[in-house]
């Protein structure tokens, strides 16, 4: 999330670009851990904005819904599996799969009671991103219509969101793709995307 960092800045935005233990501690355990982290700058901000990326718009969900930021702002999520993962339905049970997903990427299948389902419709200001591109055919054997290598386009949605745009990126890049970046900004500022 580096080159979106360096764009925000420049936009004026004070940026904590946040690192989380997402391979050993479940959704639950980082969102406390990005509570932690980001209570001290949200204490001294007028408005609170998250950019995410995959998981990372699970747990501000998670967040939000169990020790709110109380004066967030705006959130735009990129390719988050809002409605879980089907991969992770698949193969999520393997070994492998467990140790490099960790506990979090368990919670992220698409049972009533996964993570994603269980947290319900949002009630903040978002924006989603997600992408039609995969260069992952594995993954994309097993996901239903458009996906970008790791979540359908259609998983990426979640009820109460204000704005949503698919954009031609694979799941690891689309946070570096130049109009996914003026996109955020724009909605951080206005809450839209551009046409």
């Amino acid at each position: 999330m580096e080159k979106m960092e360096q764009a925000l800045a420049k936009e004026g935005y004070q940026v904590l670009n946040l690192n989380y233990p997402s391979r050993k501690q479940s959704i639950h355990e980082l969102s406390d851990f990005v509570s932690e982290k980001v209570a001290p700058h949200a204490a001294r901000a007028s408005k609170v904005h998250f950019v995410t990326h995959s998981m990372g718009g699970i747990i501000v969900r998670h967040l939000q819904k169990n020790q709110p930021v109380k004066n967030l702002g705006r959130v735009v999520m990129l390719s988050p599996p809002n409605k879980g993962s089907e991969v992770v339905d698949k193969i999520g049970c393997y070994k492998l799969v467990k140790w490099v997903n960790g506990p979090a990427g368990g919670e992220l299948g698409t049972g009533e009671k996964a993570t994603p389902l269980v947290l319900g419709p949002v009630n903040f200001e978002l924006g989603i991103i997600t992408g039609d591109r995969s260069i992952n055919w594995i993954n994309s054997s097993m996901i239903p219509g458009k996906d970008d290598g790791k979540v359908s386009v259609e998983s990426a949605k979640v009820e109460g969101m204000k704005a949503f745009q698919v954009v031609h990126a694979t799941h690891p890049m689309i946070m570096k793709k130049k109009k996914v970046i003026a996109d955020v900004v724009t909605f951080l500022k206005e809450g839209r995307f551009q046409k």
